[in-house]
């Protein structure tokens, strides 16, 4: 008889066919199912588990929180959850960074900042259009999707997707000086595109296949925004919240966007949240103007703030990255070495790739890593990349033994491939 998985849910249903397992605890970098399994986690919720399942430091919070009988929803009211969370993130994350923003709290999922922050930009400047990038991933509802570039996704909207234009991003074309292009367009006035009101960006494209924005191009196209009134929007909402190796992923870049989108691990234990920074006087919003029933969650108010306590009060969680980032990179530079004209690495801090000369190996490699014990993805216009995104907080171990599960599954994938 099929399962009431089978029998009840939509076809819609993804991750569950790559990973097809009733999963039952979930522990730090492991994930275990009712027969006794464990697998070691890189996929980490698409990144909305930085700090690994179930931190104890979190758990507590939480746990003692709904002992007291806290406010669990409460629409945008002010709450004790909300009022600890401001105050956490300005001390720890906004002042020592010299950052000044106003936080928005939109519905609890990364689209709904994202087109909280497209309305926000055309109501500022009064121009329409957006530019975002080949490759960028911002979402599935009509305005996110319009700046998302993947065609599988883009095909099923079933209306109009406008005001958005999509042009090259950095390293997309080779020789192609991409900026110089975006520039050019803006300056002809017979280009076609309008003067936008933002531009969007992810400095790592992570669902496009871990491409990374170098810094020059980062700080040359923050100049070019800056030049000619465009609001600069970075969507940091996969490679934000130390992903990269810092809080931010544009700190590397030494640039202040106009606007931030953040969600997935903003939520500290994997709890839906979402919210959008912005300059102070870009918040020109009339009460209401873009609402949500819960967009106050204080549940997730309460473990962010605990999250951000536990993890970013001082340098031990960003040395902790760096040094796995290596630990990474090492393992994934020797299983690319064994197969140089099959695979090649790419990416930074703990958000990498192994990119496969032939697209349909990297489904074949996530298979067996999954039969033999890791969660692991496929990324990439064609899922020709195999995306490694193991908990921020995983040990030196459990990363060894998820990179020897997967150095096995590339080499058996490969072989039976010939």
């Amino acid at each position: 008889m099929p399962s009431i998985f089978e029998r009840r849910e939509s076809r819609i249903r993804s991750y569950c066919r790559s990973f097809p397992t009733v999963f039952t605890t979930a522990r730090g970098a492991e994930l275990g199912n009712a027969e006794g399994r464990t697998w070691i986690d890189f996929l980490c919720g698409a990144g909305a588990v930085n700090y690994g399942h179930n931190p104890p430091e979190l758990k507590g919070a939480l746990i003692s929180y709904l002992e007291e009988d806290g406010l669990v929803h409460g629409l945008d009211m002010h709450s004790e959850a909300k009022q600890t969370f401001l105050q956490v993130f300005e001390r720890l994350i906004l002042l020592p960074r010299k950052l000044d923003y106003r936080i928005q709290f939109t519905g609890p999922t990364g689209t709904n900042a994202v087109e909280a922050a497209f309305k926000l930009a055309r109501k500022v400047t009064g121009r329409r259009q957006i530019v975002s990038f080949t490759h960028g991933y911002h979402g599935l509802t009509l305005g996110a999707l319009a700046a998302t570039g993947n065609r599988h996704y883009r095909q099923v909207a079933g209306g109009s997707m406008g005001d958005v234009t999509i042009l090259p991003f950095d390293g997309w074309m080779p020789g192609l000086d991409s900026l110089a292009m975006l520039e050019r367009y803006i300056t002809d006035p017979s280009s076609g595109l309008d003067l936008p009101a933002a531009v969007v960006v992810e400095t790592v494209q992570g669902e496009g296949g871990i491409n990374v924005a170098s810094t020059d191009w980062l700080r040359g196209l923050a100049s070019l925004c800056r030049r000619y009134g465009i609001l600069l929007i970075i969507d940091d909402i996969q490679a934000g919240c130390g992903r990269t190796g810092t809080f931010f992923s544009f700190e590397r870049a030494g640039i202040v966007p106009d606007m931030v989108t953040l969600s997935k691990s903003i939520g500290g234990y994997g709890l839906p949240m979402a919210l959008v920074l912005m300059r102070p006087d870009l918040d020109v919003w009339e009460p209401a103007e873009h609402t949500g029933t819960f967009r106050g969650n204080n549940l997730a108010f309460v473990a962010a703030a605990a999250a951000l306590e536990t993890f970013w009060s001082d340098d031990r969680l960003t040395t902790t990255i760096a040094e796995r980032s290596r630990e990474l990179s090492t393992s994934l530079d020797a299983i690319a070495a064994r197969h140089p004209t099959k695979l090649t690495r790419r990416g930074i801090g703990m958000m990498q790739g192994l990119i496969c000369a032939d697209p349909k190996r990297a489904g074949a490699i996530s298979r067996r890593a999954f039969a033999d014990g890791l969660i692991i993805e496929c990324a990439g216009a064609h899922d020709e990349v195999v995306k490694a995104m193991p908990p921020l907080t995983i040990s030196a171990e459990d990363l060894a033994r998820g990179c020897a599960i997967l150095s096995g599954a590339v080499d058996t994938a490969l072989a039976v491939a010939g």
